[in-house]
């Protein structure tokens, strides 16, 4: 039975949207963030106010929020940051439950000069549509909450039945400290020095007082700061940025430097790509970053892991909440963990510390190697097979599986012990078959969409940089080819293999052509994209990725081809599975076809109506077959490898000369 409507937007607010705690777990592998509270705490706190469970849905509300008319007796809490609070007109306050009567209305005004979010709790919660497990709202995604969107007027708002307890006054001491001068406490790793960063980068982080950019959203809080000097000169294959690496999975609150520009990864970030973070926020302090605004200040504060993960520490920080972490003794190993060697003694093994809530174990150097990822592969199966509660996600990157966990539930050194059991019980790799389809996908070579992702980077981020007007012919110069032909002839004539989904979101691959001599190198955008297109296709590194949705982007375009994510799920439509929204696999191969921008639009349409069709062959990857391929063809893919690294010295060379890889160049950037 349809349930009636509690209340009905009167107003909205600029951008207000219904979240639960702890939002949408077990998709990370796929891209699917988690989304929720950007303040988790100040939710929660809002849900116990109204005597809800913890994660019940509630409003989140980005500046101001919303008025909203009641159709029946409710009672309702606002927390996070201050705002004005009246009920039909009388002024009301925050942090405990306030009674409406049907026929009043609930206003909740702007936030001032600290905090950028407040939160509205219905007791009950409010009933929307579960998306994979969660009513969160992810606009970006366009799923979630109401319709996938922040509210509007005219929107009804239905009472869900999410009841814990009695509604009761939220305590001083439990109330968070919202300032604009933060410390944020931080775990070192997954990436830091001496193998990345200098030692005296990690210091200058510790002691810089960065400044919050205007251009942060739920996705990642940009700041602005001093540009490190960096441990290395590039990235090798994976750019040609030092903060280029093999595309990795990511951490909520992990500090991530997409060139030189750090961005703290927010509950709507990526889950996985090619760019180090040395330094990641605790679980007990993320809540933090959805109170950020632009202009606060952000101190780093280094904490041990068995410090941030205590429950005393825990309980401090849920209740006190407080600005300013006192430091605490962290951990000296550079964000190792431990190292070791596979069960053959041939690989290497690296295991990171990601957070308090993850372990990434990385295989073998810091190289392009199919290997490395068929062992990620084969110990995700290993870790997956075992499934205990604590385990959140397992998410596989190109050459590393970071393993997400419950803190609660179990220590990170147990977690890192079961690691190594499970992975000193793994079979040799040679033997590994997998399937692996062969999926045929249409290219818009060179599309307007992408070149109008260029023109608003050059007018809103940056104008003068090397990979601008023109993404290919970048590429060529890159490459060392005679031609864009060239360019357009390599990409045509690969075949991609998918190593990861959701490099940028909603299962978008990131995939490396299967024959060396197709492996085109680029750098990515340095700073990023602010906007891509949706299904733009793009190189970076040595790898092709197709963006899964609208968002940021840092890959060089070649062009656009149609849907990786199925808007329409359940419904299958079009090599897309009645259960799965997203399209590709790991271990996929994807081969293009060339269409017009016309004829692309038209299958686009196609797609999003569920009248779609894609050419899908089964078939395997066989690793021994492959390691007979490189060895049959060595000769000639040294040669071409050789010409092609040649011209990316020498671009390097330029760039070196002009300090092209000075970010304080970029729109909105200051140099330090």
């Amino acid at each position: 039975m349809t349930r009636a409507a509690i209340a009905t937007v009167v107003t909205p607010g600029p951008q207000t949207t219904v979240q639960d705690w702890p939002g949408r777990t077990g998709y990370w592998e796929v891209g699917v963030p988690p989304s929720g509270p950007m303040d988790d705490l100040s939710m929660r706190l809002a849900n116990i106010a109204v005597g809800n469970a913890e994660g019940a849905a509630a409003l989140e509300c980005t500046l101001a929020g919303p008025t909203l008319r009641f159709h029946a007796d409710a009672v309702v809490a606002v927390t996070g940051a201050h705002v004005d609070v009246s009920v039909s007109g009388t002024p009301m306050p925050q942090w405990l439950p306030l009674t409406v009567r049907a026929g009043d209305e609930l206003r909740v005004g702007g936030t001032g000069d600290y905090g950028m979010r407040a939160y509205v709790a219905i007791r009950g919660g409010i009933d929307t549509p579960e998306y994979l497990g969660s009513r969160s709202t992810f606009t970006l995604g366009r799923f979630g909450g109401v319709q996938g969107r922040a509210l509007a007027a005219g929107d009804e708002l239905v009472r869900g039945d999410q009841t814990a307890g009695d509604p009761r006054r939220i305590l001083g001491d439990e109330l968070p400290h919202i300032s604009n001068s933060w410390h944020l406490a931080v775990t070192v790793g997954p990436h830091s020095a001496p193998e990345f960063f200098t030692p005296s980068d990690i210091e200058t982080l510790y002691e810089t007082e960065y400044e919050v950019h205007f251009n942060s959203d739920r996705t990642g809080v940009r700041l602005i700061g001093p540009r490190p000097e960096w441990a290395r000169p590039d990235g090798g294959e994976a750019g040609l940025h030092p903060s280029n690496i093999h595309d990795t999975p990511y951490s909520i609150g992990a500090l991530d430097f997409t060139g030189d520009t750090p961005i703290l990864l927010g509950p709507d970030g990526p889950s996985l790509g090619g760019f180090v973070c040395p330094v990641t926020v605790t679980a007990a302090e993320r809540w933090k970053l959805g109170q950020l605004k632009p202009g606060d200040t952000i101190r780093f504060v280094p904490v041990a892991v068995s410090a941030a993960a205590s429950p005393a520490a825990t309980c401090r920080a849920r209740r006190a909440g407080q600005a300013r972490v006192a430091p605490l003794p962290c951990d000296a190993d550079s964000g190792i963990l431990g190292r070791g060697w596979t069960a053959d003694g041939e690989t290497p093994i690296t295991y990171r510390r990601s957070g308090d809530d993850n372990v990434l174990v990385e295989y073998g150097p810091m190289t392009l190697d199919l290997e490395l990822r068929a062992r990620v592969h084969a110990l995700a199966g290993r870790l997956g097979a075992d499934r205990p509660a604590a385990l959140t996600d397992l998410t596989p990157g190109i050459r590393s599986l970071q393993v997400k966990f419950d803190p609660a539930r179990m220590s990170q050194p147990a977690v890192l012990d079961w690691i190594v059991e499970a992975e000193s019980q793994l079979p040799s790799a040679d033997d590994l078959i997998v399937p692996s389809r062969t999926v045929s996908l249409p290219l818009s070579w060179d599309d307007p969409s992408t070149r109008e992702a260029i023109e608003r980077y050059m007018n809103g981020v940056r104008n003068d940089a090397p990979w601008c007007p023109w993404n290919i012919e970048f590429i060529r110069r890159m490459n060392g080819l005679d031609s864009v032909q060239e360019v357009f002839d390599i990409v045509f004539d690969a075949e991609y293999l998918v190593l990861g989904l959701g490099d940028v979101y909603l299962g978008a691959p990131v995939a490396v052509p299967l024959d060396p001599r197709h492996r085109l190198v680029t750098t990515k955008y340095n700073p990023a994209r602010t906007w891509t297109p949706e299904n733009a296709v793009g190189i970076g590194g040595a790898y092709l990725c197709i963006y899964g949705m609208e968002g940021p982007g840092g890959y060089q375009f070649v062009g656009r081809t149609t849907q990786v994510w199925n808007h329409r799920h359940p419904r299958a439509a079009g090599g897309f599975e009645p259960d799965n929204p997203w399209l590709l696999r790991h271990f996929d191969r994807i081969s293009w076809y060339s269409v017009s921008t016309e004829e692309l639009a038209d299958l686009r349409a196609d797609t999003a109506a569920g009248r779609g069709s894609i050419d899908i062959t089964p078939g395997t990857f066989s690793l021994a077959q492959h390691r007979q391929f490189l060895q049959r063809n060595a000769t000639d893919i040294a040669r071409v490898r050789n010409s092609m690294e040649a011209a990316r010295s020498e671009e390097r060379r330029r760039w070196a000369a002009a300090g092209e890889f000075d970010s304080s160049k970029s729109s909105g950037r200051r140099a330090a």
